[in-house]
């Protein structure tokens, strides 16, 4: 949890980083256009942002839907836009640490067509089964996937190529259990079908879980990331339930190529103080979505070790997009 030294020093950033801006940047009040390519959580947490950016910045900040292929329509947007910090995009890292590895063309360059701005959040994945399994814990699911190989199947949202299938194909491998994943646009309806004995498992974020778990229609085993969820605290991680999967997903602003440092300093100090705050981490909380505030160049370190990792992990599971 940020302690109120970290607050207080984001917050002196800010003022310091806005008041080195040249007097044609500070009365600059062009509207920010956020860009958001995924719904949900990531959603709220764009417009969280941009309702404390325009009050930090003084200016309007105005967050843009732009759903499709896995968050490249708007990346494609961003990549176009002049680098003169009115365009940015909140994003989580699947496009940067899992898409090159998995497609073989790409109409972007992960690491040189964009500019961190600041990192604001990460979440987790959870692990939830019903019915057809009637497993209640980690240990319970795995005999009966041992059990019954051939309807060993999971689904994941939002589907081929996220985070919620990469989890499935480390549960894969750290068993050594064969699992066939079944894709699915959003969660309600996977999760429908867990709820209803169709499906075995499904993995997705937590917060669409929560709801169906504590009114026993399904049951979540287990979460992806290195701690517990605070809305689940009686649900272990993955590592402590004995399988080794350690898998969080980083959430960033980014901007087109070719920012310039005077642009980006004040949006990055701005962004960090926003991210800092115990109100933030508040109302992240119900989508199970919690603070990682961090420098561009924390942010690019992070996903440059995702990116390695799942270069591995890729090539462990032999894995081709369908």
């Amino acid at each position: 949890m940020p302690t109120r030294r970290r607050v207080l020093v984001h917050a002196g950033s800010m003022a310091a980083a806005l008041c080195a801006l040249p007097l044609a940047a500070q009365d600059d009040k062009s509207p920010i256009k956020l860009l958001v390519g995924a719904s949900s959580g990531t959603d709220f947490t764009a417009r969280l942002i941009a309702e404390k950016l325009r009050e930090a910045l003084g200016r309007p900040v105005v967050v843009m839907q732009k759903l499709g292929a896995g968050q490249r329509v708007a990346l494609n947007e961003l990549q176009k836009a002049p680098p003169d910090g009115r365009t940015l995009m909140l994003v989580t890292s699947a496009p940067f640490s899992i898409y090159p590895h998995i497609y073989t063309r790409l109409d972007y360059d992960p690491l040189k067509d964009f500019t961190p701005v600041a990192g604001v959040s990460a979440f987790d994945v959870g692990i939830a089964t019903g019915p057809a399994t009637g497993a209640g814990s980690m240990k319970e699911l795995v005999q009966w996937l041992r059990a019954n190989p051939k309807q060993a199947t999971y689904g994941s949202a939002p589907g081929t190529g996220s985070l919620s299938h990469f989890v499935g194909i480390s549960m894969s491998l750290a068993l050594q259990q064969p699992l066939t994943h079944v894709p699915y646009k959003d969660s309600p309806i996977g999760l429908l079908d867990v709820s209803a004995g169709r499906l075995p498992m499904m993995m997705t974020g937590l917060s669409g879980m929560i709801e169906l778990h504590k009114a026993g229609k399904i049951r979540v085993i287990a979460s992806s990331g290195s701690t517990r969820s605070p809305l689940l605290p009686d649900v272990p991680t993955m590592t402590e339930a004995g399988v080794n999967v350690n898998t969080t997903s980083t959430v960033g602003i980014f901007g087109p190529a070719g920012m310039p440092p005077e642009v980006v300093r004040p949006l990055t100090a701005a962004i960090m103080a926003i991210a800092s705050t115990p109100e933030y981490r508040e109302k992240l909380a119900p989508f199970n979505v919690f603070p990682k505030p961090a420098t561009p160049q924390e942010l690019m370190a992070v996903l440059q070790a995702e990116h390695k990792q799942y270069a591995g992990l890729v090539k462990a599971s032999g894995y081709t997009p369908e």
